[in-house]
């Protein structure tokens, strides 16, 4: 049973939170914001992981702060999430920097196949206001690839997608689950991996913790 449990969704993607409504999830949002800069880290599943525990992990230290939320429920399970785009050299790709940086990710991605990394850490948070606030009983990190064809893109085809301003804050400067799709050949995996949270995933780490999303929310 999900008892008085609370999901927080610790990431300001839209698309992340849009996942989570398509599915009837009961969650709210709370961002800590963080430095994303990871070094000496060759794996892109070690960085997305990492990454993704990083914004949890800071996402329940502000809810144990400050209690944002004034709310008193008996456990909250926060949830952190990463993408990374892997071009077929092994270059771990991020969000673009700028317009150039955006252009030069789509032409390293034209005519290839890549992967596409997204971590996903879980940390349950027990107590809750009447008991003094919340303490952590540990924390659940995994990751899913999947593996995606691009078309060839010409330069006008990709200055113009550059121009649209879609790129800018996705990681390989591409958003699948919009006007990017007329790019996309062909995907082996979970596509909404690539969007930015993979819904399978999720679900079976959270059975683990005992939270059913199939189940509706209090």
């Amino acid at each position: 049973m999900n008892g008085a449990a609370l999901l927080i969704l610790g990431s300001a993607s839209p698309r992340r939170a849009s996942l989570l409504r398509q599915i009837g999830a009961s969650f709210d949002i709370c961002v800590a914001h963080i430095d994303e800069s990871l070094t000496g880290i060759s794996s892109p599943g070690v960085y997305v992981s990492e990454l993704s525990l990083k914004k949890a992990g800071a996402a329940a230290d502000l809810y144990i702060k400050d209690r944002l939320y004034g709310c008193d429920y008996d456990r909250i399970i926060i949830i952190g999430a990463d993408t990374a785009v892997v071009s077929g050299d092994g270059e771990i790709l991020g969000k673009p920097e700028n317009d150039a940086d955006a252009k030069r990710m789509l032409a390293g991605l034209s005519g290839k196949w890549h992967e596409v990394y997204t971590g996903v850490a879980l940390i349950d948070l027990r107590g809750g206001l009447q008991t003094g606030g919340y303490c952590r009983r540990g924390a659940h990190v995994e990751y899913e690839t999947t593996r995606v064809k691009m078309c060839e893109m010409s330069a006008e085809a990709i200055n113009s997608y550059v121009g649209s301003g879609e790129p800018d804050g996705k990681a390989g400067a591409y958003a699948i689950q919009g006007v990017g799709s007329l790019f996309i050949e062909r995907v082996e995996g979970c596509y909404y991996n690539v969007v930015g949270l993979p819904l399978r995933l999720l679900y079976t780490m959270l059975a683990v913790l005992g939270y059913d999303l199939l189940k509706t929310n209090a």
